[in-house]
């Protein structure tokens, strides 16, 4: 009899723990639950970074939420233009946020082809963010380049944006991407880090500038998930960074 009610609590305890993991598993899955919740006293200037995966925005609701800054997709590769990018841009301006254009840096095309796609898209103006060049494995070529070329082609890119829009441009990265192709090269360049599973640190030790801590992040003004991000300062520090 006791091996039996024994047996009887191991299977209930079991089945406790599976639920359990389940409902968790379904609560980060939608994104009631975050593993990374860095406090607003730490990290009071937050912002998004949206695509044509988030489809029409409503912007005013967005800035209601008291975002402060929003980077938007422009461009990715050499020929590919975001199909909201100037919805976005124009009516997350209006809205007041400070705003910043992206480039999804593919590894099959050459760094200054991709820098004219960008500039072709995104007009140079005061007040914005630095422009973005987003350099990670998820969503690109399978048939990746060895790593000296691809320093090569990012460093094309990078110098072809900060001539055309006189300012160094942000490099989004995430642990692998940074390690592979980016730590100890670009030193001047900040660094928007991804990280949702711990506290944004380099392992080199270099500071980063934004921090991407939830892709599963709801908002009003948005349908679906949109990603979340805290800026490293004050409001101060982030208008010093805007284009004059």
């Amino acid at each position: 009899m006791r091996l039996k009610l024994i047996e009887r609590i191991s299977v209930s305890l079991v089945v406790v723990l599976l639920l359990t993991a389940g409902l968790l598993g379904v609560l980060l899955y939608y994104g009631y639950i975050w593993v990374n919740n860095p406090s607003n006293e730490r990290f009071p200037i937050r912002g998004i970074d949206v695509s044509e995966h988030q489809g029409e925005i409503d912007w005013q609701a967005v800035r209601s939420e008291s975002f402060d800054f929003a980077f938007i997709k422009a461009t990715e590769g050499k020929d590919h233009a975001d199909a909201y990018f100037h919805a976005n841009w124009r009516e997350s301006e209006a809205a007041g946020l400070i705003r910043g254009a992206y480039h999804f840096f593919t590894f099959k095309s050459p760094g200054m082809e991709q820098a004219e796609n960008f500039i072709s898209t995104v007009p140079a103006e005061a007040g914005c963010l630095p422009p973005v060049v987003d350099i990670e494995f998820g969503g690109n070529s399978k048939e990746v380049p060895d790593s000296e070329q691809l320093v090569k082609e990012i460093g094309d890119f990078i110098r072809e944006i900060e001539k055309h829009y006189q300012i160094l441009p942000i490099i989004y990265v995430n642990h692998d991407s940074y390690e592979a192709y980016i730590g100890n090269r670009f030193e001047d360049c900040p660094i928007w880090i991804s990280d949702f599973f711990h506290t944004a640190k380099l392992k080199d030790g270099r500071p980063w500038t934004f921090w991407q801590y939830n892709g599963r992040g709801r908002v009003d003004g948005i349908k679906g998930f949109v990603d979340l991000n805290v800026f490293a300062g004050n409001e101060n520090q982030l208008r010093q960074l805007v284009s004059p």
